[in-house]
């Protein structure tokens, strides 16, 4: 910054939100600070492709320094924000025992967070875009069997243990232990869920099918678990319909209507239309629920029961007209009374919605901000369709009146997703990577890093010297 008073702007996540907001400032006459806790931006759209071996994290997603570093009013912390005081107009973040990670040290807000024991970072507008994680419906203890997907970390962690799942399964069948199908188990038929079922259909009966000697791949079971009367409950009937009927067809077994009652290491207990059931589970993954980010209730302001916060039409706090909330931390309903869904593009319209209210009372207030005496307009979501995939050539696309499913939806899903793919090498890399794998059925990234446990699986006893056989070992299907 060239040391001339200007208006401070902080951004609390890099989503799609606060980074759109960020960019939208880049050359606007304010000094930007973004916070997060990472070092970079995901595309979340694309992070089942990580956690089914697809694709590399590097792939879809880019530090977020590399994104901005052209915008030079804006500064980038790595940090956690612990807390607000709106009255005094400052961030709290923790404390950490390194230096702040900053570029420009010339930036008044970098210099004053190196200097500041207290760790407060003032702003003239905060755009809080925090987010939102996974929800398991008050039994938090259920995330350690069963991971959701919402950072590169849930994904490679997911990726893991379904690997590891064949790996282990493999040495038991090679120690004589048998050679059970293994099962899948993903709770949640929305989109996330369907994405998963899909391609975990796929990778058991193609991209693995050949490479183990003693289990055969192709005769692992996939279910997927919903609590409503149909997948992809948001779309519309015939769309939901025509997902049910793509993900059959690849081999998924869908349950509609069953409730998740408990999750066990390996077992899920359900409760359908038919009475309680058990399924025992090598993997269970957990796309049922999601839950706003808990800074919101940090904020001191009404939120609903997901944690959302009850924002102006502005998107701004009621009585804080400097402070907004953006992406799927707000709860915001549309002209027809629906609240607005937490995607991408809701996130990315904000983002910029918000950049250009601040701009606006920036260049009329000079560092006066959110004067009054103008009011502002109400926030409108422009819908251009939605897009969900469920496998290699099956998706389904809503566009206005327009409904598609099938090889043409996954096409459009497809160039969709690239085209907002952060970086060229990014969008490259992904279509080179695709490619391949539609031709070839290969999924690239198959390694196992960390941990060789599995929650529900007992290793194998070494063989009895005495015997020459093997000492029992905990079936994956156990009785």
């Amino acid at each position: 910054m060239n040391g001339k008073a200007t208006t401070r702007v902080v951004i609390v996540g890099a989503g799609f939100g606060g980074l759109n907001a960020a960019q939208a400032l880049g050359n606007a006459p304010v000094s930007i600070t973004v916070i997060d806790r990472q070092n970079h931006h995901t595309f979340q759209p694309l992070l089942y492709q990580v956690a089914t071996a697809g694709l590399s994290p590097g792939e879809i997603a880019a530090p977020i320094r590399s994104i901005l570093h052209r915008h030079k009013n804006v500064e980038v912390l790595m940090a956690e924000v612990t807390g607000f005081d709106l009255e005094r107009r400052v961030v709290r973040i923790a404390a950490q025992s390194g230096e702040a990670q900053c570029n420009d040290v010339r930036n008044h807000e970098a210099q004053d967070y190196l200097e500041n024991p207290a760790q407060e970072i003032p702003y003239d507008y905060l755009i809080v875009a925090a987010g939102a994680s996974h929800a398991y419906f008050g039994h938090d203890e259920w995330e350690t069997f069963a991971p959701g997907l919402k950072t590169v970390e849930d994904a490679l962690e997911i990726r893991r243990r379904v690997l590891l799942a064949f790996e282990l399964a493999e040495r038991r069948a090679a120690a004589g232990e048998g050679s059970d199908p293994l099962n899948f188990v993903v709770v949640g038929g929305g989109p996330t869920g369907v994405e998963l079922a899909g391609t975990l259909a796929e990778i058991c009966r193609h991209a693995l099918a050949q490479d183990f000697r003693c289990i055969d791949p192709r005769r692992a079971r996939i279910h997927l678990i919903e609590g409503g009367l149909h997948v992809l409950p948001a779309y519309p009937e015939d769309l939901s319909r025509s997902a049910l009927e793509q993900l059959q067809r690849l081999g998924v077994e869908v349950l509609t209507s069953t409730m998740v009652t408990n999750v066990e290491p390996g077992v899920v207990h359900m409760r359908a239309t038919n009475g309680d059931k058990t399924m025992n589970a090598a993997v269970i993954l957990w796309a049922a629920g999601v839950a706003a980010s808990p800074l919101g209730k940090k904020l001191g302001v009404p939120i609903d029961r997901a944690g959302r916060v009850l924002v102006n039409p502005d998107l701004s706090l009621p009585g804080h007209p400097e402070v907004f909330v953006i992406g799927d931390l707000a709860a915001l309903k549309d002209s027809s009374g629906k609240l607005l869904p937490g995607v991408a593009p809701v996130a990315l319209q904000q983002g910029k919605f918000v950049a250009k209210l601040i701009r606006r009372e920036t260049e009329l207030a000079g560092t006066a901000p959110h004067s009054e005496a103008a009011p502002r307009p109400a926030f409108h979501y422009h819908d251009k369709g939605s897009l969900a995939t469920i496998g290699r050539s099956a998706a389904i696309a809503q566009f206005g009146k327009i409904h598609i499913s099938g090889f043409m939806a996954w096409l459009a899903w497809l160039f969709v997703h690239i085209f907002f793919l952060i970086g060229f090498r990014n969008r490259i890399l992904v279509f080179i990577q695709w490619a391949w794998s539609y031709f070839t059925y290969e999924r690239s990234a198959r390694l196992i890093t960390g941990s060789t446990n599995l929650p529900g699986w007992n290793e194998p006893r070494a063989l009895n010297a005495a015997e020459g056989e093997p000492e029992e070992m905990s079936a994956v299907s156990r009785k």
